[in-house]
């Protein structure tokens, strides 16, 4: 089944008004089930719109939205995803445990469930000793491996993910790549992630969607076929090679993108 497809997507906000914002235009957009997609493209190019369209956070103007074969409405009521953004966004008064236990807490799932399901999960992300502690007491890099679990938890097919290791050191950022892979392959996830870096994007990927400045349209697609991922996989021609091709598409060399984009290199 195809996790995602987007179809003849555009947005605009504030329609009719002088402050009018077309953020996305004619998006078509396919994800298939167990596919890892990144979206990359200059800032305010629409990355996040599309992001939350998928979603059903905000409706499109024109177009259709699917995920899991059901309208993305509801896809959103049905709980067919998992999301996280920049900010983990976890409850302060809340222990790690019960941080990840809130989706199923509020599916009405028994204590039992949830203790077992969260326990689960924060053993996939590597905190299983951390269960007990409340957020501030963890790492900004921790924090986020909760919130992947947190999103995990309701066994969702799909993963939407907002820039999540965008603030974030280099090497917290990069371990935390590997973890994610390992935890969508495990899990059989479906992935859609919004990036400003380039080799982040190359990494992950097995797609990677560059995006027009606004009103975003998607330019080109890269297949990356790096196989299994590892820490030699970022010394490799071929890791390179990749993100010359992106980088030359968001430069406008294979496509007409605005020169001036704002990515990490």
């Amino acid at each position: 089944m195809t996790a995602v497809e987007v179809s003849g997507v555009s947005k605009t906000f504030n329609k009719g008004r002088p402050d009018e914002v077309a953020a996305l235009h004619d998006i078509d957009l396919v994800v298939d089930s167990g596919q890892f997609v990144s979206l990359i493209g200059p800032s305010g190019c629409g990355k996040s719109t599309l992001l939350r369209l998928i979603a059903d956070l905000v409706p499109p103007t024109s177009g259709t939205v699917t995920v899991a074969g059901k309208p993305a409405r509801r896809a959103r009521l049905d709980q067919e995803y998992g999301i996280a953004f920049q900010q983990a966004g976890l409850f302060d008064w809340r222990t790690v445990r019960r941080n990840v236990e809130l989706p199923l807490e509020l599916r009405g799932q028994s204590r039992a469930e949830r203790k077992a399901r969260a326990e689960e999960m924060l053993a996939l992300v590597g905190l299983s000793d951390f269960a007990g502690h409340y957020p501030a007491q963890l790492s900004g890099g921790m924090q986020q491996r909760v919130a992947i679990a947190r999103a995990l938890a309701v066994h969702p097919p799909l993963l939407l993910m907002d820039e999540p290791f965008g603030a974030l050191d280099e090497m917290t950022r990069e371990r935390l790549q590997s973890e994610l892979l390992r935890v969508c392959a495990a899990t059989g996830t479906s992935t859609v992630f919004v990036t400003h870096s380039i080799p982040e994007a190359v990494f992950l990927s097995d797609l990677v969607v560059v995006m027009s400045a606004r009103p975003g349209r998607i330019t080109d697609t890269v297949k990356i076929d790096l196989g299994p991922r590892t820490d030699a996989t970022r010394q490799s021609p071929g890791f390179f090679t990749a993100i010359t091709k992106v980088r030359k598409a968001l430069r406008g060399i294979e496509t007409t993108v605005d020169e001036d984009v704002e990515v990490d290199v």
